[in-house]
Formats: C-alpha cells, sequence, structure tokens
C-alpha cells in the first residue's frame, strides 16, 4: 500500500510542513483542522463560531479523501478550555448525527494561533471512494 497525500482549495491550507491528510489503504487520517478561513485567518468568534468552522474545513477535508462524517471511526478533539465542553459536544453532536465514532477529548494549554478548538479524524473510505 501507498500514502495517498489529500489537499483540498475547500479547506485552508496547511500552515506548516504536513499534509491536510493522508490517506493509506482504506484510512484517512486528517490532520488536525483549526479554525480558520480559506483565507487562513483565524475566524472571528467564540467556541461556536470556532467550533463550526473546524467542522466545515474537516468537511472538505474529507470529502476530497472520498469520505464523509459517516465514515469516520475516530476522533481526537483538543480544547482549550474544558469549560467550553458543553458547547464542543453539542456542535459535534450536530455534525455526526446517529453516527457515533469512537472520541478522545483533551484539554490543552495551547493551540495554533491560540485558537480555542482543534480536531482531527480517522474514517474508513469506501471500496468506491478508494
Amino acid at each position: 500500500m501507498t500514502l495517498h497525500k489529500v489537499a483540498t482549495e475547500g479547506a485552508p491550507a496547511a500552515i506548516g510542513p504536513y499534509s491536510q491528510a493522508i490517506r493509506f489503504g482504506n484510512l484517512l487520517f486528517t490532520s488536525g483542522q483549526i479554525p480558520l478561513g480559506l483565507d487562513g485567518q483565524v475566524i472571528e468568534g467564540g467556541i461556536a463560531e470556532q467550533t463550526h468552522q473546524v467542522f466545515r474545513n474537516l468537511k472538505a477535508v474529507l470529502t476530497a479523501g472520498g469520505a464523509d462524517f459517516k465514515d469516520v471511526v475516530k476522533a481526537t478533539v483538543f480544547i482549550k478550555d474544558m469549560n467550553q465542553f458543553g458547547q464542543v459536544n453539542e456542535i459535534y453532536a450536530s455534525y455526526f448525527g446517529d453516527h457515533k465514532p469512537a472520541r478522545s477529548t483533551v484539554e490543552v494549554a495551547r493551540l495554533p494561533k491560540d485558537v480555542l478548538v482543534e480536531i482531527e479524524l480517522i474514517a474508513a473510505v469506501t471500496v468506491e471512494s478508494a
């Protein structure tokens, strides 16, 4: 099996030496997405606005890799303030619906560009899309 770099203009470009996602076989590993707009700037607003932007970015990367939220098997959520977990969790649930992938949530001291949330995903790409 070979590694396939996944890139899309539908999400902000990587801000370092990494790919938006890598597909290996039928697994798609997204890099952590933070609330950047397509211009590479942090979007304005609090935790709700930032979380929605992260999910818009993730949607674009998943789509470019041949996957969707229903294909996600594992999510890792990094949050600056665990007191905001309820808001993040509600928004998270709205994107996944009845699908409930495995998940870890970790409070961190600091995230890139001092954002409030970062999320990375692992998805299983269907054979037809791979």
